[in-house]
């Protein structure tokens, strides 16, 4: 299957959770987010507001107050980070997709110390499968960037063994579902 017709795939099974389901499946990525050291030691942390049912992190920011919550702002093929606060006012974007306003202040990439990625779908060796804007690829891919811990999310049946990749996409250190957290080894470390 191509990144095409399994995007449209995953995106249709995810759409078919109910309320319910989509509720209590977000709440133990939460569960799981909250259980890594990785997280509770994390001062500033890249996030995403849950578009067409991507895998809701909102009980975070009600739980953790005190971390420096950074939203990503769309800038024509780029991704601004912005410190957010969940009172904050939002935009929507072109995409639909709910973003901070462009005057809040820009979380600088050194103090950043973990980001929480969406994923349509991720894999065993890090790959993941977004909307395919190539946004997180891009970013990821700078200097800057890849020294950053990376944690994919998706829900388990988003948790696939391999995804059809391409020469330009980044790998993730990282992917939590509501079921588990693999932490992906470097080619270099597998046996």
């Amino acid at each position: 299957m191509d990144k095409t017709e399994l995007r449209r795939s995953l995106l249709s099974q995810r759409q078919a959770l109910s309320s319910a389901q989509w509720q209590g499946q977000s709440q133990k990525i939460c569960e799981q987010i909250q259980s890594q050291d990785l997280f509770q030691q994390a001062k500033t942390i890249l996030v995403y507001l849950s578009h067409r049912q991507e895998p809701d992190l909102g009980s975070l920011f009600t739980v953790y107050p005190q971390k420096h919550w950074g939203l990503p702002r769309c800038q024509g093929r780029d991704l601004v980070w912005h410190y957010w606060q969940p009172e904050a006012t939002m935009i929507t974007n072109r995409y639909g997709i709910r973003e901070p306003e462009a005057n809040l202040p820009v979380v600088p990439g050194e103090e950043v110390d973990l980001i929480l990625v969406p994923c349509v779908g991720c894999d065993r060796s890090g790959y993941r499968l977004g909307y395919g804007g190539g946004y997180y690829d891009r970013l990821l891919s700078q200097p800057l960037w890849q020294t950053k811990p990376t944690l994919g999310i998706t829900f388990a049946f988003g948790y696939l063994e391999k995804l059809p990749i391409n020469p330009w996409d980044v790998t993730l250190q990282g992917v939590c579902t509501e079921q588990e957290i693999s932490y992906i080894q470097p080619e270099s470390l597998k046996t």
